[in-house]
């Protein structure tokens, strides 16, 4: 397992110089000067234009502003705002906190909204309960996350009250968005734990555990479950990516303090240096939390080649 984990780390290494490098050429593709662009049309000062330029390291050739972001970000200096000029990283990291927040309180949602219908739409093949599941699941995969969201603002916020969406971001203010996000990911989880576990309860030795008078809930617990969570456990890995960029989106409908309503303001603004920063940090994120699944997806089935991992 040792030996696993640290083959894996060693791969993230040029991956996640990959990452940088993408993030460095997301500015040096635009065309024009980013910091003249932010200033496009608004009379900025040009001695202060040339301040920044030279402060950011713009008037450096390609190669040196490459090589200088590599060992500023691998110091976890991801830059200064154009803005603000305060540093990115103070910008965005309470922020990005309450985002991961979200995201994985949606995907705990996610998890056992979705893991409990797909066990009771795979026990009860075929009946009115399996129905009724398949029915929320593909209304949940039909509906946008912001259209959720403003039913669930409009339903328990406006009409019944139950939570106020007024106040500081504390744990009431998280229910809402969690729920949202949460639910519309429920509804892949639901169809993907049924159908993994039909088609492990049809084995032979899930037969033979039944043949020898076995009760149910024990076969499942003992062995039907665990063999049929590892394509759930690969597709959480891979939904992790489009989980933050729903959160993005529910940010902005439940005005949750993300770095949703952050990105949005600074491709407004041109703000090159926060961009590049949330979309590294995202980045970073997600093949984390890849490496996390592949050790899960090892420690589930041993059996399986360490060297292909979870993908």
């Amino acid at each position: 397992m040792l030996t696993y984990l640290i083959r894996r780390v060693l791969i993230l290494i040029p991956v996640w110089l990959g990452i940088i490098t993408l993030t460095f050429l997301m500015r040096a593709v635009v065309p024009g000067d980013p910091v003249e662009n932010m200033f496009f049309g608004k009379g900025g000062d040009p001695k202060v234009i040339q301040n920044i330029r030279v402060e950011m390291g713009l008037d450096k050739p390609l190669y040196e502003q490459y090589i200088k972001y590599i060992l500023d970000v691998s110091h976890g200096d991801l830059g200064k705002s154009i803005l603000t000029r305060r540093p990115v990283i103070d910008e965005i990291g309470d922020r990005y906190l309450k985002t991961i927040t979200l995201a994985f309180s949606s995907l705990v949602v996610a998890l056992v909204v979705g893991l409990a219908l797909g066990i009771l739409a795979a026990l009860f093949k075929d009946s009115i309960i399996d129905t009724g599941t398949t029915i929320l699941a593909l209304v949940g995969l039909s509906m946008p996350a912001f259209w959720l969201g403003l039913l669930f603002i409009n339903l328990f916020a406006v009409q019944l009250r139950w939570i106020s969406l007024i106040g500081p971001p504390d744990f009431a203010h998280l229910i809402l968005p969690s729920l949202t996000l949460g639910l519309i990911y429920a509804a892949v989880l639901m169809r993907l734990v049924r159908s993994s576990l039909l088609e492990v309860l049809n084995q032979d030795y899930i037969r033979t555990a039944r043949s020898k008078g076995l009760a149910t809930r024990l076969v499942m617990v003992r062995h039907a479950l665990k063999n049929a969570l590892i394509p759930v456990v690969t597709i959480l890995g891979l939904q992790f990516g489009a989980l933050l960029g729903g959160a993005f989106v529910v940010e902005n409908v439940f005005v949750w303090p993300g770095v949703g309503q952050l990105i949005v303001n600074a491709i407004n603004q041109r703000d090159f240096p926060i961009i590049q920063g949330i979309v590294l940090l995202v980045a970073t994120t997600y093949v984390l939390v890849n490496l996390a699944v592949d050790l899960l997806y090892h420690l589930l089935d041993p059996r399986i080649n360490a060297g292909k991992g979870a993908h």
